[in-house]
């Protein structure tokens, strides 16, 4: 990585440091986050709605500005197709920021269900789905550090809803979001681990409302802002220890914070449930995973989230069947 990018990258991450952070949706924060950058000089802040930077100037624009800066692109993104297109015009380097799922659409989350997929798969980006404007601010802030000081390849991807989260983050809360995972309340123990991400991060912590009042049950909350990330650091840790049968088993974010707990794990996400199934192979204990038309079409409403963990609990022996029926009955869950 030039030094001059480097440079540029250190003057941006100073600079949002400085500037006062709103504190409110995700969408609102990045916002305030480019309109810093844009004053800042120092990056590359495209706004994929402008007539001067549409997408299919990029190349003459690029050709006026030798050396790399960072990149922060605001984009609409509705399809795989257009995120590949929006990929390649990128040169696949730089931050960006999907806010579709603030628009009608007759798909869950804004997107195709291609668009969620393609994430996943794609092994250049690294995709993110914040449930608060902390997250996705410290997500842009480690991925300005990533990308640009540290030099590393690929690009980033966030989802942005425009939905307030109030969950304040700490600095090890900060740096875990950027890994893929943190507890919402450090040192808290459950008898069932919930998982959510973005939006769905909200009912998963409503669920957790209604299994203690309703069930007695006490559980451990946690948001992920990438499951993709948390799965593939999972696999290569995998495979490193495949490859090194006599070393020591190298741990993975993922199973550092589910050790040492033998509770059922319920991941949630409003994209397709096979984004969070990536990190089935990855969970020692039992696992269930929610997703966009695991149960109805649109994200798992809290009240499946709460069958879930019962019928989890209730097929590990430790509470009664009849208590899945009686919860069946009493919830809405059409």
């Amino acid at each position: 990585m030039p030094a001059s990018t480097a440079h540029s990258a250190q003057r941006c991450i100073d600079a949002l440091n400085t500037a006062a952070s709103p504190g409110s949706s995700p969408l609102c924060t990045v916002m305030a986050m480019a309109n810093t950058l844009e004053s800042s000089q120092q990056a590359w802040v495209i706004r994929g709605q402008s007539r001067s930077r549409r997408m299919g100037n990029w190349p003459t624009w690029f050709a006026r500005n030798r050396g790399e800066k960072p990149l922060l692109y605001l984009h609409s993104a509705t399809s795989s197709a257009q995120l590949h297109a929006l990929s390649e015009h990128t040169a696949q380097r730089g931050i960006l920021c999907n806010d579709i799922e603030n628009r009608p659409s007759p798909w869950p989350r804004g997107a195709d269900p291609s668009l969620p997929l393609w994430l996943a798969t794609h092994p250049r980006c690294t995709p993110y789905d914040p449930a608060s404007g902390d997250e996705a601010r410290a997500i842009v802030l480690a991925g300005l550090r990533t990308l640009y000081v540290d030099g590393q390849p690929g690009f980033y991807y966030l989802a942005l809803h425009d939905q307030d989260g109030n969950t304040p983050l700490d600095s090890q809360d900060r740096a875990d979001a950027h890994k893929g995972m943190y507890p919402i309340q450090r040192g808290q123990v459950g008898d069932v681990r919930l998982l959510g991400a973005g939006r769905a991060l909200e009912e998963v912590m409503h669920a957790a409302r209604l299994l203690a009042q309703d069930w007695n049950i006490t559980t451990q909350v946690w948001s992920c802002p990438s499951y993709t990330r948390l799965a593939r650091e999972a696999a290569a840790a995998e495979r490193w220890s495949r490859l090194h049968p006599m070393a020591p088993r190298r741990s993975c974010h993922l199973r550092d914070c589910l050790a040492g707990n033998a509770a059922p794990v319920i991941a949630v996400t409003g994209y397709p449930q096979a984004i969070v199934d990536q990190l089935r192979a990855h969970v020692a204990t039992r696992f269930m995973a929610l997703g966009a038309g695991s149960v109805q079409a649109t994200a798992p409403s809290r009240y499946w989230v709460v069958i879930s963990a019962l019928r989890a609990l209730a097929e590990e022996g430790r509470i009664d069947a009849l208590d899945v029926e009686k919860a069946t009955a009493r919830y809405p869950l059409g």
